[in-house]
């Protein structure tokens, strides 16, 4: 739904092609027939944004794990099989990789099915597993973590394995445009470290103002990433102290001239600053399989959870300041990158994607 799903997949792409394979990216909600998947989407980003207390209840009842019963995506996944098999005879596909829970429901379905005939391999890209991205049908699962590989052999009875997240392998170096970020952060905060905090694509959170402030007060340069959320980058830009930078292509580079990542959603943003160093703390978090995953992060001790404006203030009191503590954050985070998922993929189906 997000803009984490879709730089997983065109990060896969990438990989492959560069090893001089054949890949072909697809939005599994462009697939679905009438309009249904941009609805999907606009709902879904409504509901995140303006009202997420009706997300946390759809997470409940359809998503979260659990031994209660409760409905399945597949029947809305199937709708899109006709197009997708149509693409996997066109391309000569040899393996699919869903990285949406809808999409790996749809190829589960469809290897139950006997219609689709070559492997599957679901790319996980959640610390929280919620059950939408559970299907028996699918061949593999590789996940970010061994705790969340458990989770899917315990859930589905097949293959998972960890091999940690996808990212571009700029995050882990930075790049040219690292000492000009550090240059104008240090300019903008007088020397202040820089604290990222992000919202996401869609620039969604509880609070984020009264986050920026916070830091600000307590001698931080808060850098809030607002997506495409122009209402927020103009409440937060007549803010002293707070530097809005717009819609930022190379975040690699300034990843790497921040001192710590303030999270709402254990996505993208904070496996990127995992790979960059860059201690993340996750605070308030949104709902859902965001708070989930905030709590998974800090349990896996890759990460903080700051239950309230005090704790977040400790955690960057510890984790900006160089020292041991702040280094052994750093190789927990980036122990989380064992294998390079692609080749995974390659080396398991014998196929070229």
């Amino acid at each position: 739904m997000g803009s984490g799903h879709d730089t997983v997949a065109a990060e896969l792409a990438r990989r492959a092609r560069a090893a001089g394979k054949e890949a072909h990216v697809v939005d599994v909600l462009a697939l679905l027939p009438y309009g249904l998947g941009g609805g999907l989407r606009r709902f879904y980003q409504a509901a995140v944004r303006e009202a997420p207390w009706v997300y946390a209840g759809i997470y409940d009842f359809f998503l979260r794990p659990g031994p209660r019963p409760r409905p399945s995506g597949t029947p809305l996944a199937r709708l899109a099989g006709e197009r997708l098999m149509a693409l996997v005879r066109q391309t000569r596909a040899e393996v699919v990789v869903p990285v949406f829970h809808l999409a790996a429901q749809l190829t589960g379905h469809l290897r139950t099915r006997g219609v689709l005939h070559v492997p599957s391999t679901v790319v996980v890209v959640d610390f929280a597993v919620h059950r939408q991205w559970l299907h028996p049908g699918n061949d593999l699962h590789l996940c970010v973590t061994g705790e969340t590989a458990r989770e899917v052999r315990r859930g589905t009875g097949r293959a998972a394995e960890a091999t940690g997240p996808v990212v571009d392998p700029a995050f882990f170096t930075g790049g040219p445009g690292t000492a000009e970020w550090r240059s104008r952060l240090r300019r903008h905060g007088g020397g202040r470290p820089a604290v990222l905090v992000s919202a996401g694509a869609w620039g969604a959170g509880a609070r984020l103002v009264d986050t920026a402030r916070l830091l600000a007060a307590n001698g931080y340069l808060p850098v809030v990433l607002c997506g495409h959320n122009e209402r927020l980058r103009r409440a937060l830009s007549g803010t002293p102290g707070v530097l809005t930078p717009g819609w930022v292509t190379g975040m690699p580079d300034l990843l790497h001239a921040c001192a710590a990542l303030v999270d709402n959603a254990a996505g993208q943003t904070a496996v990127q600053a995992l790979a960059a160093g860059v201690p993340v703390v996750g605070y308030r978090p949104l709902p859902g399989h965001g708070a989930e995953g905030v709590r998974r992060m800090a349990g896996l001790g890759v990460s903080d959870h700051a239950p309230d404006e005090a704790g977040l203030l400790r955690s960057l009191a510890r984790l900006t300041s160089q020292g041991p503590e702040r280094e052994r954050r750093i190789a927990a985070g980036r122990a989380l990158f064992r294998e390079d998922a692609l080749t995974r993929v390659v080396r398991a189906q014998g196929a070229r994607p």
